[in-house]
């Protein structure tokens, strides 16, 4: 009886420890989950346009509030507005293409860094190939929409930008869209002589997935915008555009906000699966760990055969036969 009780009280101090376990781990799981949870919409939230629109070169404040952002930080160079998408920033410039992969445009640090033009590029855009880097971020922040252009009805539906420099507005009018290495030197290296236009141009056209006519030649100034692509590992997704003097109007003003709303609400829906994954996990644990005792008490007759003999003890049935 003692071997028994002894027995007994090793399972029940086994079962406290394994609830403690699978109790502590459910709130770990919990409490790892809402960080992550939280710490990317943190991160999204602050990469968002809306942070920075304040500072928008306008009408209607004569440019006053984007000359104060220049006024943190000034290295600040334009607004670079891409019309049907979210993307709608200042655009930035230092000396070496680095600094602004975790450097916001307020010159703050931060994972999303900022719009930046390339280092070897002429901050006025009078170069004949401009590039424009961003990082490629869900929730359709920084330039998380460029890869979207790689669906045809995107590409065809979004044809025009703005890109503010100098003190006012140009128009982009985009002309195609490349899929390509981040080491291919043949695209990624910005302002060409005019030596070698030409045959860049050629290079481009010719590597684009979609294009569009719109007169482009090498008397012409041109702009890439370039992100990671989520197809490969070093690859990049490319908008191009043709830089005019033509200011182009929104075709869909307003339609921005709108869009940022529903990307919120997308957000929210993108999170609902890991919130599924987690109660299936939880419940996965609570039913294995039933299972378990289930299976332990089977497995063990003579601490089953003594449970019974407690329980007849009790009601007073032990000796009887059958018939009673």
């Amino acid at each position: 009886m003692k071997a028994e009780a002894i027995g007994r009280k090793a399972i029940r101090v086994a079962k406290s420890i394994i609830n403690n376990t699978v109790l502590v781990v459910f709130v770990l799981m919990i409490a790892f989950a809402g960080y992550a949870l939280w710490d990317s919409k943190q991160l999204h939230k602050s990469a968002g346009k809306s942070v920075y629109e304040v500072y928008k070169p306008t009408a209607a404040n004569g440019g006053k509030t984007f000359k104060e952002l220049q006024v943190i930080n000034d290295e600040v160079i334009g607004w670079l507005t891409v019309y049907g998408t979210n993307i709608d920033y200042p655009v930035t410039q230092a000396p070496n293409n680095e600094k602004y992969v975790n450097t916001n445009a307020e010159g703050r640090y931060s994972l999303s860094g900022a719009i930046f033009l390339d280092a070897n590029n002429s901050k006025d855009f009078s170069d004949f190939n401009s590039i424009i880097y961003g990082h490629h971020m869900a929730k359709k922040v920084m330039f998380g929409e460029i890869g979207e252009f790689s669906d045809r009805n995107v590409f065809d539906a979004n044809k025009y930008g703005n890109l503010y420099f100098d003190g006012k507005d140009h128009g982009l009018e985009f002309f195609a869209f490349v899929h390509a290495d981040a080491y291919d030197h043949s695209i990624f290296s910005p302002n060409r002589k005019e030596d070698a236009r030409q045959t860049y141009l050629f290079n481009l056209l010719a590597k684009s997935m979609y294009l569009r006519d719109v007169g482009v030649s090498i008397d012409d100034r041109i702009v890439l915008l370039s992100t990671c692509s989520a197809d490969s590992t070093n690859g990049r997704d490319i908008l191009v555009a043709k830089l005019t003097d033509e200011v182009f109007e929104d075709p869909a003003l307003g339609a921005g906000d709108e869009k940022a709303g529903l990307g919120h609400l997308y957000g929210l829906v993108k999170e609902i699966p890991l919130l599924l994954l987690l109660t299936m996990v939880l419940s996965t644990l609570a039913v294995a760990r039933n299972l378990v005792s289930v299976l332990r008490s089977r497995r063990s007759p003579g601490l089953a055969g003594a449970r019974r003999k407690n329980i007849s003890t009790r009601l007073g049935v032990v000796g009887k036969t059958p018939s009673g």
